[in-house]
């Protein structure tokens, strides 16, 4: 064999010495691929989690300002909006603050809420309730779509609700205590959004 042969055969040798050693090192290098694998799994996670209770930790820093701003009653915020507003507008201006329009479900919550609205908005205010016959006249939702199991309208003089079709949406009056009248969801009106806080 002359030298050129020998140089060859020397880096076909080369090549093949060089190709095992890089199977090798892939076979080892597998081993540890899975375990970085499931170690950036896991800390993935871990960043997920610290978004979501970072999220939670907003959340409540938001509910604890309207709370601050509002009132607080029976493990809800109340925040007062005193801007006269459809109903419809009303409602999405609460829903994208992170609540809805107020829903007394109790009677000692509508009579706080009444006390609260005639100190924040004024004695002679009404303000939109999320409750409303739309869909169905005559069966009074909350805004999930759920039948309102507590009801205060006014029953003595006016016999309330007493709209029909043109009057689809709550009213909390001021002016009467506190009692509900049915009001056209075109009429301007002031607000209170409620938020959950428990």
């Amino acid at each position: 064999m002359d030298a050129r042969g020998v140089c060859w055969m020397f880096c076909l040798i080369l090549l093949a010495h060089c190709a095992e050693q890089q199977t090798s090192t892939k076979k080892r290098n597998g081993k540890k691929d899975s375990t970085n694998s499931a170690a950036i799994e896991e800390l993935k996670q871990q960043v997920n989690d610290i978004i979501q209770e970072l999220n939670l930790l907003k959340e409540q820093q938001a509910l604890q300002t309207v709370c601050l701003r509002g009132t607080k009653i029976l493990g809800k915020c109340f925040l007062a909006d005193p801007v006269k507003k459809n109903f419809h507008a009303a409602s999405d201006d609460c829903i994208a603050k992170g609540g809805s329009l107020s829903t007394p479900v109790t009677g000692d919550e509508n009579d706080q809420l009444y006390n609260y609205v005639r100190q924040s908005i004024g004695p002679e205010e009404h303000i939109w309730l999320g409750v409303n016959d739309m869909v169905t006249d005559g069966q009074w939702v909350d805004q999930s779509g759920s039948n309102v199991r507590f009801k205060n309208w006014e029953t003595e003089i006016t016999l309330q609700p007493d709209g029909g079709r043109t009057q689809n949406c709550a009213i909390l009056s001021t002016t009467a205590n506190g009692k509900w009248f049915d009001e056209n969801c075109r009429a301007e009106k002031a607000s209170v959004c409620e938020f959950n806080i428990v």
